[in-house]
């Protein structure tokens, strides 16, 4: 009678004591697209003409723009990364699952590459940008002929970046597939302003293999403003 008694006693106090402990409330997968939405093109596909051709554009941001999140989220989902900023992801990516990475990078990168772009681009930036580069680079030419190197010298597919680094200076790197600079496994770690997608799905139906010329093209479309406003961003932030 007494063991049962105190058997009782220690499952009520056991459930007391559950009942008090607050109870993490498990990531709902539905969210996913709130935290990480699907943006929209900030202009219509033939709005860069001067740059890519409409189909290409369409063909980037219909297929595989959002191949790239569709697998992101599934990757993501029920990986215990949900709801995480994608920095802290990036953070982490040689812990990774390819998959995870690979999609996370891609629509990273392609979200990225769509904002720095305007039809009223173009030319040459002015203010803190120009003096930043003009203070890492010695001048704007020099900085064009140092990140279309970079562009070109990509073997196979990847990304050309101009990234400011943990001293608030900007440098210029590349990395392979859908690596960018915030990922602990990329070649220079910094925060990425500017990016130039050099995959062949970007730029091959008006250029085939002249990919130099696809590469020439971009300081026609290049949004300036927007990439101050990046690098404004980049020096007050948490991540570097």
């Amino acid at each position: 009678m007494k063991r049962t008694i105190l058997l009782i006693g220690i499952v009520v106090a056991f459930a007391a004591a559950n009942a008090q402990e607050p109870q993490k409330e498990a990531f709902n997968s539905s969210d996913l697209t709130t935290v990480y939405p699907f943006p929209s093109l900030p202009y219509a596909y033939d709005a860069l003409a001067t740059f890519v051709d409409k189909e290409t554009m369409e063909i980037h941001y219909t297929k595989h723009y959002k191949a790239y999140y569709t697998k992101f989220l599934a990757a993501l989902s029920g990986s215990g990364f949900e709801g995480k900023p994608l920095p802290e992801l990036f953070a982490s990516a040689s812990k990774l699952a390819p998959a995870l990475k690979n999609n996370a990078g891609g629509y990273f990168n392609h979200k990225l590459f769509w904002e720095v772009m305007s039809p009223m681009g173009g030319g040459e930036p002015t203010g803190k940008l120009l003096a930043s580069i003009n203070e890492a680079f010695g001048s704007f030419d020099s900085f064009a002929k140092q990140f279309e190197a970079a562009a070109n010298g990509v073997f196979g597919s990847g990304w050309a970046w101009l990234a400011v680094d943990k001293a608030g200076k900007l440098f210029i790197t590349s990395t392979s597939n859908q690596d960018n600079t915030l990922m602990d496994i990329a070649p220079r770690f910094g925060v990425p302003i500017l990016a130039l997608d050099v995959w062949e799905h970007a730029y091959y139906l008006r250029y085939q293999n002249r990919r130099s010329d696809y590469v020439s093209l971009f300081w026609k479309v290049v949004n300036w403003p927007a990439v101050e406003q990046k690098m404004t961003d980049a020096v007050s932030s948490e991540v570097i």
